[in-house]
């Protein structure tokens, strides 16, 4: 199938698609700024990537604005880590918070115990924990990252700023067309500021439908600059970093190319015109320089996740506004949040034809259900539910057993969007209120709408022990929407 022939069948295959043609009549933001800044890069040498990390408020830059935030290693997002299949890491970490915390490898499939990705380990407010932990000979390249995971602080962490890549560079690195393009890497993160550059607190209604700020910054900056030569071919590689935020993304004139989504490449790119991410999720896109040189917006555009893909530009109201927190999931503005230039010349690069295979998981005989809802808890608060209950430390919730492969039906009864996670494990989307999806692709996050219904295929592989699945909305984790998955030997 041609890759024009798949336009406007990726509505929800993978959470992150929505296909509606941009154009050039919303509203104008800011002018363009500096050009795309970079976190610092910590690549592995000789089989090993080892460094210190350190999470800790300070001031900071925040594009023009001065901010209190919280740091890793003193920048927002944090260092960007790189990493091959069959490298150990060792990342000595130190707390320097005034509250708990710990690190969460999002979608990289290491053991979820010990020092690897063990999201129920505390490490109090002045000690240090050294994380160690072999990445798999097999794993996939990716566009992977690390967060913080201490249930009940989740999304005041993030929302303060601690976020930051971790690559793991593999064969599609390698596919030559892809090879030649000019790569970038781009964290959107949303933000909200008082006058003193404070956070404010985010009141109640905040936290139930999860906390947005109006500030909406790429690696920690409004409005960068990326500059491509004509006839070039960029390489995007993007992370919602936010707490609870979905992006719209267009990009003026240009369409993109999918080739990767949260757990790797797909087997062929896919065009489209339009990406809306969920918190957590990642994609990587191939733009081709082949339009007049001018500049075009990267654009977030209005987009209501409580109603889903029917959301898109259907909200009415006004912007959030005073750097403070929205109360509601629908996001009613139009922004720019990025602007391509053109700068030079070069022969056209073509776009790859074929990517890497995925392998469909087989059918299996068994499949469990999850029901996302919330409800009221004690005193002013709401409680977010899986299966009718919230989370306890002290219950395991489904237990599997290794090597086997299980169908997940995630059924949305609330009226709220969940993005729903999976640790330790990726999963395949088969279908979204039963209809099949159009190709095969890799996934850790899958927003689930209200009234939806998502079905899950996922091997269990590898690592047996605790880990957990739950909404990405964090504030909606952090009050409940999560469950503990026990992985048993076979």
């Amino acid at each position: 199938m041609r890759r024009r022939d798949f336009l406007g069948l990726s509505l929800g295959t993978t959470g992150a698609l929505l296909l509606s043609q941009c154009s050039r009549g919303s509203s104008p933001s800011a002018a363009p700024g500096s050009p795309l800044a970079q976190a610092k890069v910590h690549s592995s040498e000789g089989g090993l990537l080892s460094f210190d990390l350190v999470a800790e408020a300070q001031r900071v830059k925040l594009g023009d604005r001065d901010a209190n935030l919280l740091t890793y290693n003193g920048q927002v997002p944090g260092p960007r880590l790189e990493a091959k299949p069959g490298d150990t890491v060792q990342i000595r970490f130190t707390n320097r918070l005034n509250q708990p915390t710990n690190l969460h490898y999002h979608g990289l499939h290491i053991p979820p115990t010990g020092t690897g990705d063990n999201v129920f380990l505390e490490i109090p407010p002045g000690e240090s924990h050294t994380y160690e932990f072999q990445i798999p000979p097999n794993h996939p390249a990716g566009t992977f990252w690390y967060h913080p995971h201490y249930h009940g602080l989740v999304a005041e962490q993030l929302f303060g700023g601690l976020a930051g890549l971790f690559i793991v560079r593999g064969d599609l690195d390698e596919v030559p067309e892809i090879k030649t393009a000019q790569e970038e890497f781009l964290v959107l993160k949303d933000y909200a500021l008082d006058r003193s550059g404070n956070i404010p607190d985010p009141g109640h209604m905040a936290q139930m439908t999860g906390r947005i700020g109006d500030l909406l910054t790429v690696n920690g900056r409004f409005n960068p600059t990326l500059e491509i030569p004509q006839g070039g071919l960029l390489r995007l590689r993007l992370l919602n970093a936010s707490t609870s935020r979905f992006f719209a993304l267009s990009l003026e004139d240009h369409p993109f190319y999918l080739i990767a989504t949260d757990g790797g490449a797909i087997a062929a790119p896919v065009e489209m015109n339009e990406l809306v991410l969920a918190p957590g999720e990642r994609v990587e896109v191939l733009v081709q320089g082949d339009r007049e040189p001018g500049q075009y917006r990267l654009v977030n555009q209005p987009f209501n996740p409580a109603q889903g893909m029917m959301g898109r530009g259907m909200m009415g109201g006004g912007s959030m506004g005073g750097g403070m927190m929205g109360g509601s999931q629908r996001q009613s503005t139009t922004e720019t949040i990025a602007t391509l230039t053109y700068n030079g010349t070069t022969e056209p690069l073509p776009l790859p034809d074929q990517l890497i295979a995925i392998e469909p998981l087989p059918e299996t005989q068994t499949t469990r259900q999850f029901s996302l809802n919330h409800g009221m808890g004690t005193g002013m608060g709401m409680v977010f539910l899986i299966n009718g209950q919230a989370f306890d430390h002290n219950r395991i919730d489904t237990q599997v057993r290794l090597n086997t492969v299980e169908d997940w039906e995630i059924v949305n009864t609330g009226t709220m969007a969940h993005p729903f996670h999976v640790h330790t494990n990726k999963f395949q989307v088969i279908s979204h209120n039963g209809q099949p999806v159009p190709y095969a692709a890799w996934k850790d996050v899958v927003s689930v709408s209200p009234g939806e219904s998502v079905r899950l295929r996922m091997s269990f592989r590898d690592y047996v022990g605790k880990t957990v699945y739950h909404c990405h909305v964090l504030d909606h984790e952090d009050r409940g929407m999560m469950g503990i998955l026990d992985i048993q030997p076979a």
